[in-house]
């Protein structure tokens, strides 16, 4: 089907283009917060009782939309597990005036205190999650860069979120370039948050005070935040585009990725391997795995990646690498995995999985370029990053193939390139 068929403008191509021109300069949205965000917290003590879960069970209970962020050990184990949950849930009061406007640089202003209960749950107590899970599951979760998140929830609460509010999708559909939260903290509300325990051993306990702190500053800022990208996406009527993009997440995070077990070796650099040198990086990698599987350490911490590369070029080259961190017997395991792959047949080297594709023909060619033309054109009307609206591989893969677009783009963005089917 040519470009023409199913991606040509809408008989609505009006009202969009009445769209395209309620934006805004990115650089104007800032907004200045007097909001004073009033915590009970839970200091230094993690929920780690059932009783204490209850306590803030009735709290979620009584709430429409709670704030969520994890953590796990990922750089410090083989196996990544959820350690700790960190919950941000409104307090019944909501939002509440705190005296008179006061005089900023930047005008009259409210003085509001946002007050909420902010905990932290540990997975790994001794804890029936099982309410936790259920209570969540009947709510809406602010989130940010939820896709990470919502799959530790899964594999450590068994819980799947039906609702979500991205604040990270939230600030892009405004059109926001710094979009982390760090930086949407200081840009709402003057706030640096610390840093240093980014790559902290979160299964450690007891947990440092440090480390709670740094915790409960990923998800306290999350609700006061979503409050006010949620009036500026209904100012610029982004709300159904922020609803859209976040089912499309929650539907993603909710398949399991499966790989096929022979391309688990195939790390960054791999592909300009061949033959001999082949066999022996994916000799070394299933070594890897093994060790770091009875050291229960990240793969990493037994071999980075490049130096796992570089010895398989050298044992082909008839080198003997070595390492001063490894101990005899990890030594002698390294070689002799080395030593079994170059000793084996052709015939068991690994095959470099051909590339099917097929040359662009001059339609696709015009089709990509009227698509991404499209979407320039509505990503400078709009003030929002081309490539949030499709990447380019996504427009060469529609320019291919026009039935694609339904699966690859949820519909504001069919809707700004013209896609109509």
């Amino acid at each position: 089907m040519g470009c023409g068929e199913g991606m040509t403008r809408s008989p609505n191509d009006q009202m969009a283009k009445q769209l395209l021109k309620r934006t805004h300069h990115r650089s104007d949205f800032v907004i200045p917060s007097s909001l004073d965000i009033r915590h009970s917290s839970l200091q230094s003590r993690l929920i780690a009782t059932d009783a204490q879960l209850t306590e803030l069970l009735k709290k979620i209970d009584v709430a429409d939309r709670v704030a969520i962020d994890t953590e796990a050990d990922s750089l410090h184990c083989y196996r990544e597990k959820l350690c700790l949950l960190q919950i941000s849930v409104p307090a019944a009061a909501g939002v509440v005036e705190a005296g008179r406007d006061l005089e900023t640089a930047s005008g009259n202003r409210d003085q509001r205190s946002w007050l909420q209960h902010d905990a932290i749950v540990d997975p790994l107590a001794d804890l029936d999650l099982e309410p936790l899970r259920q209570v969540l599951e009947t709510r809406e979760i602010v989130l940010h860069g939820a896709d990470y998140d919502l799959r530790m929830l899964r594999r450590g609460l068994n819980l799947i979120a039906h609702q979500i509010f991205d604040t990270m999708i939230a600030a892009r559909l405004l059109g926001i370039r710094e979009f982390s939260l760090a930086a949407l903290v200081k840009r709402h509300f003057g706030l640096e948050l610390p840093k240093g325990s980014q790559k902290a051993n979160w299964a450690k306990r007891p947990l440092p005070a440090r480390m709670a702190e740094y915790a409960i500053n990923d998800v306290r800022y999350l609700l006061p935040l979503a409050e006010k990208l949620e009036a500026e996406l209904d100012r610029y009527q982004r709300r159904d585009w922020l609803r859209q993009s976040c089912q499309r997440v929650v539907e993603q995070a909710a398949v399991t990725r499966v790989r096929k077990q022979d391309e688990f070796w195939r790390i960054r650099g791999s592909g300009l391997l061949r033959g001999r040198a082949a066999a022996v990086l994916r000799a070394l990698w299933q070594w890897r795995e093994r060790e770091a599987e009875m050291a229960d350490r990240p793969p990493f911490h037994i071999l980075q990646n490049e130096k796992l590369l570089s010895a398989a070029v050298g044992f082909a080259s008839g080198s003997v690498p070595d390492y001063k961190h490894f101990s005899s017997r990890r030594r002698q395991a390294f070689r002799e995995a080395a030593r079994i792959a170059l000793t084996a047949p052709e015939s068991d080297w690994p095959v470099l999985p051909r590339r099917f594709g097929t040359r662009p023909t001059a339609e696709m060619v015009r089709c990509m370029e009227e698509l991404r033309q499209r979407r320039d054109d509505a990503a400078e009307e709009l003030g929002l990053e081309p490539s949030f609206i499709a990447p380019r591989g996504t427009l060469e893969a529609i320019a291919t193939d026009h039935t694609r677009a339904a699966p690859l783009l949820v519909p504001w963005q069919r809707e700004l390139l013209g896609i109509t089917t």
